[in-house]
């Protein structure tokens, strides 16, 4: 348990950076996501290939990890799109609505019981998101699109938990990238047409950019947060990961100075965020506690 959540806040800490990262980066959020995609892919198919790591699988696995690659192509544009039409960090906030969606996703797919501990802890994210909305109705476009990224990825940390039960971390990465990767190069002439822009090809400094975002903040940090689903609930990642905005938003203010364009609601959602999260830190690391307790009594007896 304790090595799943190590890995699991490396990969968040090294996710905090994507967000910078898309603002840094010259392209559109359609562009952007493309060129990871493929950097992303490449890189998989050639470290995974040398070190021997990638499997067969069967065809319907490989559908399934498409299909789930095209679902993560949608979250990165629409995540990255919430950075462009709002900022950073409300782009980020917005992210943490991924437990609220996951704890009521998951029950419904894998027909198991609510648990309303999750629903509450997940209600009291979308009220800081909606204090944010409320006292800054400007970023109403880029708030829409970040919910929508958050359930995207929802969906996506469900159907990768089920996944990497039978198939190796490895392999799931690099089928669900290049799923993606193809999914989002058929879809992109129609995205352009209606999102058109002037700008087809990163320069030397996006270039750099996008290799760290492809090798840090994916490769390294999705292989990472796929060990840790093999330990814990998608929803327990979910929520733990709204550790990112903290970095992000951290990171914002440093190098962008976004402190200085959000209002006194940014900061009372943010604070109701960030109780959420220590909640429910503090309920795995009890119920964690009661287990040894459970395990030590039976030892004993």
């Amino acid at each position: 348990m304790k090595k799943a959540f190590l890995y699991l806040h490396l990969s968040v800490f090294l996710a905090g950076f994507t967000g910078p990262l898309g603002r840094l980066i010259d392209l559109n959020e359609g562009m952007l996501v493309w060129y990871r995609l493929l950097f992303t892919s490449v890189t998989m198919w050639i470290v995974f290939g040398i070190t021997k790591k990638l499997v067969r699988i069967p065809k319907a696995d490989i559908l399934k990890l498409t299909g789930i690659g095209f679902l993560a192509a949608l979250h990165w544009v629409t995540f990255y799109g919430s950075i462009k039409y709002a900022n950073i960090s409300v782009a980020l906030v917005c992210f943490s609505a991924v437990g609220f969606f996951t704890a009521l996703v998951e029950p419904i797919l894998l027909k198991t019981k609510f648990n309303w501990i999750e629903v509450f802890l997940g209600l009291m994210v979308m009220a800081g998101i909606y204090l944010i909305f409320h006292f800054d109705p400007q970023y109403k476009l880029g708030i829409l699109l970040g919910l929508i990224c958050a359930l995207l990825m929802a969906f996506v940390m469900i159907f990768i938990r089920q996944m990497v039960q039978h198939i190796n971390p490895e392999t799931v990465l690099t089928y669900q990238i290049s799923g993606g990767f193809i999914s989002l190069t058929i879809l992109l002439p129609v995205y352009l047409m209606i999102v058109p822009t002037g700008k087809f090809l990163p320069n030397l400094e996006d270039i750099g950019w996008l290799l760290i975002l492809s090798w840090l903040c994916s490769v390294l940090a999705f292989q990472l947060s796929v060990y840790a689903l093999k330990r814990l609930s998608a929803f327990t990642v979910n929520l733990n990961f709204n550790l990112e905005p903290v970095y992000g938003i951290i990171l914002a203010f440093v190098f962008f100075n976004e402190n200085k364009k959000l209002s006194d609601g940014f900061y009372l959602g943010l604070t109701l965020i960030a109780l959420s999260l220590v909640i429910h830190v503090l309920m795995v690391l009890r119920d964690e506690h009661k287990k040894k307790g459970e395990n030590g009594i039976k030892q004993l007896s």
